[in-house]
């Protein structure tokens, strides 16, 4: 018989204490200790860990903080997110089945060759994905992004029937489909998994409708893997069971009541790597009564922004000191924005930078942009030097301008 929620999480706790001294850290400072945590209500006596604080945590303790509650020697992968922040892909002794539900809705398994369109190194995504369409049975065609007749010729004469990647580069992939003159019917792609971008009503229209795809958006994070899928008639996502979720006032850490907007806060089930009341800086709403299709998982309504500065841009999350840091390596640069917006489907970043007066004249648009790119993984499309003034330092380093169909 499966344990209880309750059960899970009081275990979960008692482990985690137990072995990782971030956790016994994070509790002991609160006055909390495992047995006050009988229950998932409980859970609100655990101070909120937020991004910015896990930042500081791994910096103060290196490589993971204190949170690795197994033997090091033991991790068959280590990755790298925005921070930096080493995290760890312990072994799972549950293995890969609790994530597989989104790929076993959307219909991945024996037969299916996939592109899997994601980077393959230092982030963790595209071997996550890779290892879960295997445990589905499918076989992966590992092609990372970009190179789009290449992914063509071989989603063709491979006869690759499923996609997993952003639905913009799906989309992107489609399009070129067209120029070359293959017909709707010619496409084999038929299943999709998409994420780390919003998948739009109309893109949905494209794929399903006209192409006849079945497809799902999945809701994930670097630190935490994926979180949740979407599903055909139900509103928002359904949580995976490797996760629990509370939505919290972001000032307090305090659950709100079910229906109300508040800050996605998560504790997994990974003993491996526990993460207890981790504050995802991003907004949602959670469904007091998950509608009958989550079968039994929590019910994500919406996803309604960021609770801070940082936004996903690309995938990856652009946080101003980012910004800030790049720009620190660049004497003659007083003040920088970056402007994110989204002509033609696609993510792109214009850096604005004001120079110091004594520097006016000098060409630092590569030195900032190789800057940028070394600081957060993400490439700046075109550096715009502006006139003293135009750059408002009470405003946002990062704007986002985008404005999705």
């Amino acid at each position: 018989m499966a344990a209880s929620l309750d059960q899970r999480i009081h275990d979960l706790i008692v482990h985690a204490y137990n072995h990782a001294p971030a956790i016994r850290g994070i509790m002991d400072s609160a006055g909390v200790q495992p047995q006050d945590i009988q229950t998932a209500a409980d859970l609100a006596r655990i101070p909120v860990t937020s991004k910015d604080a896990l930042v500081k945590i791994h910096e103060d303790n290196p490589p993971f903080g204190g949170f690795l509650a197994v033997d090091p020697d033991t991790l068959p992968r280590i990755y790298i997110s925005p921070g930096p922040i080493y995290d760890p892909q312990p072994p799972n002794p549950d293995g890969v089945e609790s994530t597989l539900a989104p790929f076993r809705y959307v219909g991945f398994g024996k037969g299916d060759r996939v592109l899997n369109t994601f980077m393959y190194h230092l982030t963790p995504a595209g071997l996550l994905l890779d290892e879960a369409l295997r445990g589905c049975g499918a076989t992966v065609l590992p092609t990372g992004p970009g190179n789009t007749e290449l992914q063509i010729m071989m989603a063709l004469k491979l006869n690759a029937t499923g996609f997993v990647g952003t639905p913009s580069f799906l989309a992107t992939i489609l399009d070129k489909m067209t120029e070359m003159g293959i017909p709707q019917p010619a496409v084999p792609i038929k299943k999709a998994l998409f994420t780390a971008e919003p998948y739009t009503p109309n893109q949905r229209a494209r794929f399903e409708g006209e192409y006849g795809m079945k497809t799902t958006s999945a809701y994930g994070t670097a630190d935490l893997g994926m979180v949740g899928y979407t599903r055909d008639g139900i509103q928002g996502f359904c949580i995976l069971d490797s996760l629990y979720i509370q939505i919290c006032d972001p000032e307090n850490g305090q659950p709100v009541d079910a229906g109300h907007t508040g800050e996605i806060v998560v504790t997994t089930f990974n003993k491996g790597y526990p993460l207890v009341r981790f504050g995802t800086g991003d907004l949602g709403v959670l469904a007091a009564e998950p509608e009958a299709g989550c079968e039994g998982a929590q019910q994500l309504l919406a996803l309604l922004g960021r609770s801070g500065d940082a936004i996903k841009v690309r995938g990856m999350f652009l946080h101003p000191n980012q910004i800030l840091a790049a720009v620190s390596r660049i004497p003659a640069i007083k003040h920088a924005q970056a402007i994110i917006t989204r002509p033609e489907n696609k993510d792109f970043i214009t850096l604005r930078v004001e120079l110091r007066p004594e520097h006016a004249g000098i060409d630092i648009r590569e030195g900032i942009m190789n800057s940028v790119q070394a600081m957060s993984r993400l490439r700046v499309d075109v550096v715009e030097v502006v006139e003293p003034g135009i750059i408002d330092p009470a405003q946002r380093v990062v704007r986002d301008e985008r404005k999705w169909e």
